[in-house]
């Protein structure tokens, strides 16, 4: 969420803005959705709650990324397309030329905000079990680049990592889990990566397996594809997949019906 953002966001919920610093917003905004979460654990309306946040937030993320695709559609408007002279050449028409671009910078942002808002769904869930568990930057203790890795959300000694999908074929990728996997367990904490969908490709896969061998090597947990949906479930006592199951079956009905 971006300073704008955040203040609109603040407005909403009756907190004042004026003159506090995106940090100090992010504190306040915090201590407001705890008090409701208490609350709502009280009232035994918690479920309710998290299903309208999820919801509410997947709003957000759907007006945010038709603004990134309808935006950059009216960039390419003016792009120079002298390299549809090479799509020709290929056998592919100015017109599907065109169709390819579109899809492919539409497929970017959808593939970053699909991600995005699946790993803060995720957190959601593991705030709503533990109002005491949040990110946590922790630093590198074992090299110079980068200075910092994140824990997604730190739970006690739990440190989960959310990924929604990890399609990387790059060895290099397998170094640098290491090297974070090996800075989380000298904090003393145990790493536990959930990633919701695994890849297509065979070098990618492999990579997926060898990471879960490590992530069990050093006593850590490895969850991939149903198995992850089930610890979520299972750890927190809420069904994400059915919450978001839910807000897609509505969203499509919506759809349909117009």
């Amino acid at each position: 969420m971006n300073k704008k953002e955040l203040v609109d966001y603040c407005k909403s919920i009756g907190i004042e803005t004026k003159g506090k610093t995106k940090n100090t917003l992010m504190e306040d905004a915090e201590t407001y959705v705890d008090q409701q979460i208490l609350q709502a654990k009280k009232d035994g309306t918690d479920y309710e709650l998290l299903y309208s946040k999820i919801e509410e937030l997947s709003n957000r993320y759907a007006e945010t990324l038709n603004g990134k695709i309808e935006g950059r559609k009216e960039e390419m408007l003016e792009d120079d397309n002298s390299h549809y002279l090479i799509y020709r050449v290929l056998g592919i028409s100015n017109e599907r030329g065109q169709l390819i671009d579109v899809y492919q910078n539409t497929g970017r942002f959808l593939y970053k905000y699909a991600g995005s808002f699946l790993e803060e769904a995720t957190v959601l869930c593991f705030k709503f079990n533990n109002l005491n568990g949040k990110r946590t930057l922790v630093n590198n203790t074992i090299g110079s680049k980068p200075k910092t890795f994140e824990i997604d959300f730190l739970d006690r000694n739990n440190a989960i990592e959310i990924k929604w999908r990890d399609a990387t074929t790059d060895g290099d990728h397998i170094t640098k889990e290491h090297t974070r996997v090996e800075c989380i367990t000298n904090y003393n904490y145990k790493p536990i990566r959930v990633m919701f969908y695994y890849p297509q490709r065979k070098q990618a896969i492999k990579i997926q397996k060898i990471l879960s061998t490590y992530y069990k090597g050093v006593n850590g947990e490895y969850y991939g594809g149903d198995e992850a949906w089930n610890f979520v479930k299972e750890y927190t006592g809420y069904d994400l997949s059915e919450i978001l199951t839910s807000i897609a079956d509505k969203k499509t009905s919506a759809d349909e019906s117009k």
